[in-house]
């Protein structure tokens, strides 16, 4: 079993060049809001959730990014809006967020 429920990882790699990256997308600040709800809910410790930042998840063309473990779930997303949806649907209901979902043929 693991040590959290699920873990997540929020892409937050800044590029200078020009290429596409999750970090234009103010995504330290989204990590940032969706650790405050699952606070909030009760949701974070062990047995729980657990929400990071992660620097370069590689998928930055799809940005901004964030992944799920241990299912391994990847997704995109635009706001808090979708923040919380994936929170309430995928976290605590058990369901994937369709209409958000990098799927892995989508990989560059």
């Amino acid at each position: 079993m693991s040590y959290y429920r699920h873990h997540l990882f929020f892409c937050t790699n800044q590029r200078d060049d020009g290429r596409p990256c999750c970090g234009r997308f103010n995504a330290a600040g989204q990590c940032g809001y969706l650790k405050q709800r699952v606070k909030e809910l009760g949701l974070a410790g062990p047995g729980g959730v657990r929400v990071n930042i992660a620097g370069c998840l590689d998928r930055c063309e799809h940005g901004p990014v964030l992944v799920i473990y241990p299912e391994a779930v990847w997704y995109t997303y635009v706001d808090g809006e979708d923040l919380d949806e994936i929170l309430q649907r995928h976290l605590i209901d058990g369901e994937r967020v369709e209409r958000l979902l990098i799927k892995p043929q989508d990989a560059s």
